[in-house]
């Protein structure tokens, strides 16, 4: 994580971008993270309205998705729900990720994607990680043109929620 994001920095890491088809890399994300779940019994559904495509680096995009994933793994509760929904509007294709973790504290909210930010210590003291994960999603939201925003209730759950532009607006966006 600490070299991709140096090469990020210094402009070395380039995105191999081509045609990559969302339903495909859900799929396969999904039977993944079921595994995943599989020791704290947390449900996982996908839900997709229609065929999605857009322009860009299919293994950082699945990196992207990975993160977030993990995490709403990590930090739900056992038996908890994880819910991907993936949808249009506007021109925009949305993915949407909520689970019913802990949720973030409102005063933690302004720095989660802070390299190295990790929430206040004694409430996941037992859960690993280094604090990169949502500062390197951000960063590959961004170089495709998109944004991740989200929104949390804690003790409920947070929303993830990842907005690009379609692929014919996000083949120009990334040249």
């Amino acid at each position: 994580d600490l070299l991709m994001l140096y090469k990020a920095d210094s402009q070395e890491l380039k995105l191999d971008k081509e045609r990559v088809h969302l339903n495909h890399l859900f799929n396969d994300l999904y039977e993944d993270i079921q595994i995943l779940a599989l020791e704290k019994k947390i449900g996982v559904s996908l839900e997709m309205k229609d065929e999605y495509y857009i322009n860009g680096d299919k293994i950082r995009l699945r990196q992207l998705f990975l993160n977030l994933l993990e995490n709403a793994v990590k930090y739900n509760i056992p038996g908890g729900k994880i819910k991907i929904f993936i949808f249009e509007e506007n021109e925009k294709i949305i993915v949407e990720i909520s689970d019913t973790g802990i949720g973030v504290m409102p005063d933690d909210a302004e720095k989660i994607f802070d390299r190295f930010y990790r929430a206040d210590k004694s409430r996941n003291r037992k859960i690993m990680g280094s604090g990169l994960g949502l500062s390197i999603s951000k960063w590959i939201v961004e170089k495709h043109g998109g944004s991740i925003n989200f929104r949390s209730t804690p003790n409920e759950g947070s929303v993830f929620l990842v907005v690009f532009p379609k692929e014919r607006a996000a083949a120009a966006a990334l040249k």
